[in-house]
């Protein structure tokens, strides 16, 4: 009996100690249960902090695209502009040679203009001389004539006697 008392003694302690590991073995299954569950909602909470991540990436990625296209295009535009800057220089010295041009036209219009006046003015002295020498002329033929017709009559007069 002292074997069998000892014997439950020992398996109620064994017992008792089995009892104490499960608890002990329970308590850990509910911390590593809790555990589990605080990395699966953690697991959860980075799936979807990943996911919003991703698209800011894809966000990202669009708009360096966008302006890696921005920059391309404003190279271009940089090219272009540069182009129409040159064309705009050249245009504007054709249109200071342009200028510069009509203002010698201008002066040589002048010039000519008063040369035109000056030989209106000679051409006009020259007819009114030339007037004068007609009417000149025309009294002289008269004259002419007068004295012509006096030496005929005195002629005649000479011829009579």
């Amino acid at each position: 009996m002292d074997r069998i008392k000892e014997k439950m003694n020992s398996l109620r302690i064994e017992a008792d100690e089995a009892s104490s590991k499960v608890e002990d073995l329970q308590k850990q299954v509910k911390t590593l249960e809790q555990e589990n569950l605080q990395k699966e909602h953690e697991i959860t909470s980075l799936t979807h902090k990943n996911s919003g991540l991703e698209a800011e990436v894809d966000k990202l990625e669009t708009q360096l695209k966008d302006a890696k296209a921005m920059a391309e295009e404003s190279g271009m535009h940089g090219t272009q502009n540069e182009t129409l800057q040159r064309r705009l220089q050249l245009l504007e010295e054709e249109a200071e040679e342009a200028d510069k041009n009509l203002r010698e036209t201008n002066d040589k219009l002048r010039q000519t203009d008063v040369k035109a006046g000056h030989f209106e003015r000679k051409v006009q002295a020259l007819e009114q001389d030339r007037d004068q020498w007609e009417s000149k002329y025309e009294e002289m033929a008269k004259k002419y004539a007068a004295v012509q017709k006096e030496l005929e009559d005195f002629q005649a007069e000479i011829g009579n006697i």
